[in-house]
């Protein structure tokens, strides 16, 4: 500036300028935190700019480099869905099945006991009124007392209904098997038209476990210490 020229003249010819200085400098605290936004801003874009100028490279195809990055992008997102719903399946939504037997149609050796009556107590009884029971088929000349002793002691744990059950030459004898080793549970059938031994034909003690439908599971060839107790607990469902 010259002191002999005019007031706000600058002897080089360029254009007055207006500076005002405040007297405050707290007055300046709005222009500094402006300039230090746009320094955070500047900051913020060469991170981004470091960040994918690799994918911008003319070596690595430019934009379509970033198609793998949003591909895996992709497969971890449902990578981590399918994580969640294998997490948030409980076991009260898993499919049950409460009836095994229902779900695979008839086990193997369920059988339907036939129709027919057979005699307990001088009384006509339709064979397969005989549900959720336990029925001893005893052929005749069977050295099989203590069996039955245990198959009577069996019944007894498992609260189910117990029949000794004889046909033909087998029937004399069946009054004293039961009142021997019935041990008071076991009940007295007589089969006297064969109809269930003509159905299963008992060669030695022959067991059929009968559910509430009327179906049966045959047992035989039993041995020594045979145990049955949980099968007996068993029979007040349905066999199929």
């Amino acid at each position: 500036m010259s002191f002999a020229s005019g007031p706000g003249r600058d002897d080089g010819g360029l254009p007055p300028v207006n500076i005002v200085i405040p007297d405050d400098a707290r007055d300046l605290d709005r222009d500094v935190l402006a300039y230090r936004r746009e320094l955070r801003a500047k900051r913020r874009r060469q991170r981004i700019m470091r960040l994918f100028g690799p994918l911008n490279r003319r070596g690595l195809g430019g934009q379509a480099a970033i198609l793998p990055l949003i591909a895996t992008c992709v497969a971890l997102s449902m990578l981590a869905g399918a994580m969640l719903s294998v997490m948030t399946i409980s076991p009260a939504k898993a499919p049950t099945v409460s009836n095994p037997r229902a779900a695979a149609g008839t086990s193997p050796g369920l059988t339907e006991l036939p129709a027919g009556n057979v005699r307990i107590d001088s009384e006509a009884v339709p064979a397969r009124n005989l549900v959720s029971s336990a029925l001893a088929l005893i052929p005749a000349g069977c050295d099989c007392g203590p069996a039955l002793r245990r198959l009577a002691d069996q019944a007894t744990e498992a609260q189910v209904s117990l029949y000794f059950v004889a046909s033909g030459s087998a029937m004399p004898q069946l009054a004293d098997l039961t009142a021997q080793y019935g041990e008071g549970a076991a009940l007295a059938v007589y089969d006297a038209g064969n109809l269930l031994g003509a159905a299963y034909h008992p060669a030695g003690l022959t067991v059929l476990l009968v559910y509430s439908d009327a179906t049966a599971l045959v047992r035989t060839d039993l041995p020594a210490g045979f145990q049955l107790t949980s099968a007996l607990r068993e029979l007040t469902r349905p066999g199929r």
